[in-house]
């Protein structure tokens, strides 16, 4: 058990753990040869791990150090190490006080104008050096740009990136990235590429901007990425330049996007006071109802100094041709009924929402009791035998044997009076279907 004051490879001593997400813990720590402060993000393992897991995470972490190490860019987080800990690799990295973006509209609900634009230049000159060296991101969301207390803005994480001609440890036929900010060719299956990279940055904009991402506010990932793959897009209620150029990168034809080099130069310019300049690209085909009234709401992504990538990995097959809409299959109906536990502040309530052989997906949705306003949030419950929790998103998963424990994030810890917060999970199951557990939902 890794805990403060350890010393990582002889050289890096833990401080202060600063961030976790489903694959890994992030410290504060101290370079003790050069004297600086780093960050240190301890890949998570699961409990059981064999050697080839252990050595696949291995070559995970070491190709992301390499992929990354490759960019030197002032607005994306530097990595220095890979080093090996306990039989776990660990990456040494730069250190950013800052606060997730996804922290910051989790708190806020959305930013001025002038703000996104300036965010908007500072990342996507960092993106446009990347792909300018062959390397796409594959995971822009608000949880991978971090802010500074001067409003630095950076991009991190490189972890699910692909560097051009190199194979990756990930691509193993199944999506990966966060669903509210795929690009709806990635949420039909097909390889993210640089465009792609494009659209899930103008869908970060987006959120900033407006609240909320711009497939609007869903609950239930299936759903949602159905919509994704659709390209349905909210329409904004925000105009101006910063809005123009956002529609320009939310495009449903990749090729139709503008490159990111243009987005930056498109940003500068509205930084610096004058007229951006797009190709005439037009706007996206906005389909869904004007959204609610602004409200705060959650942004899935992560918070910290340097957290890395929670986004979901949904192992399904959607439809590669753009016309064809992807069914949304329920689950038996003795699998969709929802069970609620209400107790120590909070109710918790949980449904499967999706079931195939030797698998299935659930999702949690968490209240304050009586409608009342919640600060921090946890929901245990036991696993039946057989079953397992292979992949979690929206919330920090503890597990001792076969007792869990997901808590809320900063960056949806807090839940509005009359609101609601959800976290899904993709399961498995050794025989038969899924059994719904009993939940204790609690607050502090």
């Amino acid at each position: 058990m890794t805990d403060e004051g350890d010393l990582i490879a002889g050289r890096y001593r833990l401080q202060t753990r600063v961030g976790q997400g489903g694959m890994g813990i992030v410290w504060r720590a101290t370079d003790e040869q050069l004297g600086r402060v780093v960050a240190v993000k301890q890949m998570l393992l699961h409990p059981g791990s064999d050697e080839a897991v252990t050595e696949q995470a291995v070559q995970r972490a070491t190709r992301e150090a390499r992929v990354a190490a490759r960019l030197k860019h002032p607005h994306a987080i530097t990595v220095y190490d890979v080093v090996r800990h306990g039989g776990k690799p660990c990456l040494v990295m730069e250190f950013l006080s800052s606060r997730s973006l996804a922290a910051v509209l989790a708190e806020q609900g959305w930013l001025p104008a002038s703000n996104v634009a300036l965010i908007a230049r500072q990342i996507s000159g960092a993106l446009a050096a990347a792909h300018e060296h062959g390397i796409v991101h594959r995971d822009v969301k608000p949880g991978n740009i971090l802010i500074s207390r001067d409003n630095t803005a950076k991009i991190v994480d490189f972890g699910i990136s692909r560097a051009t001609g190199e194979a990756t440890v990930t691509d193993a036929g199944a999506i990966v990235g966060t669903p509210a900010f795929l690009a709806p060719e990635v949420a039909r299956g097909g390889d993210a590429n640089f465009a792609s990279d494009v659209f899930s940055l103008g869908a970060t904009l987006f959120a900033a901007l407006e609240g909320h991402s711009p497939f609007g506010e869903v609950d239930a990932a299936i759903v949602l990425l159905a919509r994704v793959a659709r390209g349905q897009i909210a329409p904004p209620k925000t105009t101006g330049p910063v809005t123009d150029v956002v529609l320009a990168m939310l495009r449903n034809d990749p090729a139709a996007r503008p490159s990111m080099r243009q987005v930056h130069e498109a940003c500068t310019a509205i930084v610096e006071g004058r007229t951006p300049e797009l190709p005439a690209l037009g706007r996206p085909t906005l389909v869904l109802p004007a959204r609610r009234p602004r409200k705060r709401v959650v942004v899935a992504g992560s918070a910290g100094v340097c957290l890395l990538a929670t986004g979901v990995v949904i192992g399904m097959s959607l439809a590669a041709d753009p016309t064809t809409i992807p069914e949304v299959v329920s689950p038996p109906t003795s699998a969709t009924a929802a069970t609620t536990v209400a107790s120590h502040g909070c109710t918790a309530s949980y449904r499967v929402t999706d079931a195939w052989p030797g698998g299935y997906q659930a999702e949690v949705t968490v209240a304050g009791e009586r409608g009342r306003r919640l600060v921090g949030w946890s929901v245990t419950w036991r696993l039946p035998e057989g079953h397992t929790i292979d992949d979690l998103w929206n919330g920090v998963l503890t597990r001792t044997g076969r007792h869990v424990k997901v808590s809320g994030a900063d960056w949806n810890a807090v839940v509005p009076a009359a609101e609601s917060v959800a976290f899904g999970f993709v399961g498995g199951v050794a025989d038969g279907q899924p059994v719904e557990p009993k939940l204790t939902c609690r607050t502090p």
